[in-house]
């Protein structure tokens, strides 16, 4: 047992869920897309699109099955996937009107 599975099994948080809501926050959305043209544009040498530029946005890459079943039973995973996961673990608890500000160290 892992961290990640120990916790999920004590705040019952169905791992489907995460998935779920990993992905309803990760979609890209036009404003991501916005952000990412004045990105480019800020390369080519267009200063008026900076601004834009400097805004975060979203990966466009949700947690899948896979990559939760590895973290799950203690395999290696990435630390952008581990980032994905703690914010889908916290969107959860947000739902669940439960404390929501569980760190990476605390899931891994």
């Amino acid at each position: 047992m892992t961290k990640l599975s120990d916790y999920l099994t004590q705040h019952k948080i169905d791992p489907r869920r995460v998935i779920v809501a990993s992905r309803d926050l990760e979609k890209l959305r036009p404003e991501d897309r916005a952000v990412r043209l004045a990105k480019k544009r800020v390369k080519g040498g267009d200063e008026s699109a900076k601004e834009a530029a400097e805004k975060e946005r979203r990966s466009g890459r949700p947690v899948s099955k896979p990559t939760l079943d590895r973290a799950l039973t203690g395999g290696a995973i990435s630390g952008a996937a581990k980032t994905r996961i703690v914010r889908a673990v916290n969107a959860v608890l947000a739902q669940k009107k439960k404390k929501s500000d569980v760190a990476l160290r605390d899931l891994f």
